[in-house]
């Protein structure tokens, strides 16, 4: 019985660090955030009273925030299935026995590892018009080349900017989707290739009745995973278009951050970061419940 002990506690020790992270970085702050929410919370007043569910009751009749809430969604539509569909795209070309594939996957993989700030500024290059003798980014000098000259500023039109947003996560997060799909391709085994080859199916139809089926699993983690972090997207919101044009970008992060570092009204921040809270659980929860009905569905196939 000692010895169990004694094993016991060695382990809570190496579990301890970890533990000690997780209570000052993760539990401590929401526990703050939570007494904060709860109060009329600025930053520069020493008189922090307490109002109970009356920021939640304000954030409701904000307008602002109600059009933060419909952008984030729009955003989410529009980027998550952009970023899985283009990583199992390229997840499809890079699992090929090429030479030289692990340099692709690299390369696919870079944009993760970088600076969020130093590619939103690369964001902001190729997206420049053309104007006068100046020939524009990297998207208006192409275009240019093949007679399509581009002189109307993307970032601009509120659509146009939302696109680019969306775009620019795909481009992020192609990397760790493409080495998860990765993962899932090569689980699947060849010889269900060859039995449909041997049927006389071509690659697509090994594609869609083969490979796409039994990624099912794959493909709804990795739902779930780009959904959240849609949710959280910042950082190029804040480089790029600072929630313009005309609020089209003004997503909940964004709109959190100035509540709580422009306002400095921290309880209405941490209310509605009890929201966007509330919206990431309620969207991972619908997908995790897709995720074991159509795995369901995929057994009894």
């Amino acid at each position: 019985m000692s010895a169990r002990r004694d094993h016991n506690w060695r382990g809570y020790l190496f579990v301890a660090p970890a533990a000690v992270y997780l209570a000052i970085f993760t539990l401590l702050p929401i526990a703050a955030a939570a007494y904060m929410s709860l109060h009329r919370w600025h930053l520069l007043k020493p008189q922090r009273p307490f109002v109970g569910w009356g920021n939640f009751a304000t954030l409701l009749g904000d307008p602002f925030f109600r059009e933060a809430i419909v952008n984030t969604l729009v955003f989410v539509a529009i980027s998550v299935p952009l970023g899985v569909a283009s990583a199992l795209a390229v997840a499809l070309l890079v699992s090929r026995p090429l030479r030289g594939v692990g340099f692709f996957r690299t390369l696919f993989y870079t944009p993760s590892v970088c600076s969020q700030v130093a590619l939103s500024m690369l964001w902001i290059w190729i997206l420049m018009p053309a104007a006068g003798a100046h020939e524009g980014g990297l998207l208006a000098f192409l275009l240019g080349r093949l007679g399509f000259p581009v002189t109307r500023n993307v970032l601009a039109d509120p659509w146009g900017a939302m696109l680019a947003l969306a775009a620019l996560m795909a481009w992020i997060g192609v990397g760790p989707r493409m080495i998860i799909f990765v993962a899932g391709l090569q689980s699947i085994p060849h010889e269900l290739h060859e039995a449909a080859a041997l049927d006389g199916a071509g690659p697509w139809q090994k594609v869609r009745h083969v490979t796409l089926p039994l990624l099912l699993p794959t493909t709804l983690f990795v739902f779930v995973t780009t959904t959240i972090a849609a949710f959280q997207f910042f950082t190029p919101v804040y480089v790029i278009t600072r929630g313009g044009p005309r609020r089209s970008t003004d997503v909940l992060m964004y709109h959190i951050y100035r509540e709580a570092w422009q306002k400095f009204e921290a309880g209405m921040a941490s209310a509605q970061s009890f929201v966007l809270f509330a919206l990431i659980l309620i969207a991972a929860l619908l997908q995790l419940r897709l995720m074991r009905r159509g795995l369901h569905v995929g057994d009894v196939a």
